[in-house]
């Protein structure tokens, strides 16, 4: 469990991963080594000791975050353009709930996101502390010596990552028309939601009169909702990570900003959510395995209300994120 100095730096990573932060290394530094990985997917265990002589980009993520999802296809792009010209890229996968820590769900996202470079699952964040590493996504860029050379922290400017890649191979820079936009990015001058959460570790945005403190009880939505906060109705069970449904049905209602709205949920059997944005019903999407889902896919930065209708017992709710 992460101590709570740690929880309040990775909630405003969160922030400065939507905005993306980049810059070359302000000096040579060595790349430190992979620390405490419980396992190794798509590969033997590997060492930076070992990676010498090649171009090394670490790219720090976790499956259910939605920044590192927008960026995993750049990776993956990279990884099979230049991996036969001397780039080895190596992801390490470090987890923010307890359930990212599974080997078969980290094994199914790896296979549902179609990563064939190397993975290693740093469950106890001792890799992301040897890099003193304190966003997701971001990524390290290793030069043939060992030592880092540039960085990124969030999503954005994969142009520059993919240029710098390029001039450390030997391979002439992209022109600026020919390099990679980012086309998927959100807007974030136009975004206008952050990313809430449901636990009471870093509960800051749930609006129910009856408040975020652990503990079970009955639910229920104030008259009025404003911007950015969200309520529950119906019996709940507050923990530190998430809330769970304890009673027959119940609802979450969020009033949000945004073009996008995702979901990290899960079930103990499969439940099928109702979903209506300004009281309109949208396309069901139904929950179990602990993952991002998409509830809502709009067409322009908007200001609405959703309503979730849960019908049963034993659906676990994390996190809302936007785009």
């Amino acid at each position: 469990m992460r101590h709570p100095f740690r929880i309040a730096l990775f909630a405003v990573a969160f922030a400065a991963a939507a905005l993306g932060i980049a810059r070359p290394a302000a000096a040579a530094q060595t790349a430190p080594e992979f620390d405490g990985i419980e396992a190794w997917q798509n590969s033997k265990p590997l060492t930076m000791k070992q990676l010498r002589g090649k171009v090394v980009l670490i790219d720090f993520w976790t499956y259910s975050c939605i920044n590192c999802l927008r960026t995993l296809p750049h990776v993956t792009r990279w990884y099979d353009q230049y991996k036969d010209k001397g780039l080895v890229v190596i992801g390490v996968h470090s987890p923010e709930f307890p359930f990212e820590k599974q080997e078969a769900n980290v094994r199914e996202a790896i296979a549902r996101y179609h990563i064939t470079y190397p993975v290693a699952q740093d469950n106890d964040l001792a890799t992301w502390d040897a890099w003193d590493n304190k966003y997701w996504p971001a990524e390290y860029l290793v030069d043939q010596r060992g030592n880092v050379v540039a960085h990124h922290y969030g999503e954005g400017n994969y142009a520059e990552m993919e240029n710098a890649i390029r001039t450390l191979l030997g391979l002439p820079r992209l022109a600026d028309g020919k390099a990679e936009m980012d086309k998927d990015a959100p807007d974030f001058a136009q975004l206008g939601s952050p990313e809430m959460y449901f636990g009471s570790d870093r509960s800051e945005n749930n609006a129910s009169p009856e408040g975020a403190r652990t503990g079970t009880r009955d639910f229920t939505a104030p008259s009025r909702l404003d911007l950015n906060r969200f309520a529950l109705v119906g019996r709940w069970e507050i923990g530190r990570e998430n809330a769970s449904l304890v009673g027959a049905s119940g609802e979450i209602r969020l009033h949000f900003k945004a073009k996008k709205v995702h979901m990290v949920a899960s079930a103990n059997d499969p439940v099928t959510l109702e979903v209506l944005v300004d009281g309109k019903p949208q396309a069901p999407v139904t929950v179990q395995k602990s993952m991002l889902y998409t509830l809502f896919d709009g067409d322009g930065y908007k200001d609405h209300v959703l309503t979730i209708k849960v019908p049963k017992a034993n659906f676990h709710a994390f996190t809302f994120t936007f785009g």
